[in-house]
């Protein structure tokens, strides 16, 4: 299934800019950046609560804000893409 994930960190101290990176490369591990604090993630249930756990573990509750939206597996007709940043298909092969 497709889950956008989401977040805001709040960076006003050193700690909250720390959080921010590890938020951003912990996400990176598992979809593809598609805005700044947005990633486009293919995965089953049990890896979305894990990752989920990881993540909730990573921000501070009382500052910072994240989101998961399921989008299911037909996420292609709910998913309208307008202007720069083209993206792949995460369930094509990728070759580099």
């Amino acid at each position: 299934m497709l889950v956008l994930i989401t977040y805001d960190v709040n960076t006003e101290t050193e700690s909250g800019k720390r959080r921010l990176r590890k938020v951003a490369k912990q996400c990176e591990n598992y979809g593809q950046r598609v805005q700044n604090s947005v990633f486009e993630c293919i995965m089953d249930s049990a890896k979305c609560r894990e990752v989920k756990e990881i993540l909730v573990g990573l921000v501070d509750l009382e500052r910072d804000s994240l989101r998961f939206y399921y989008l299911g597996n037909k996420y292609q007709s709910k998913v309208e893409h307008f202007g720069a940043k083209q993206t792949y298909s995460m369930e094509d092969t990728l070759i580099i």
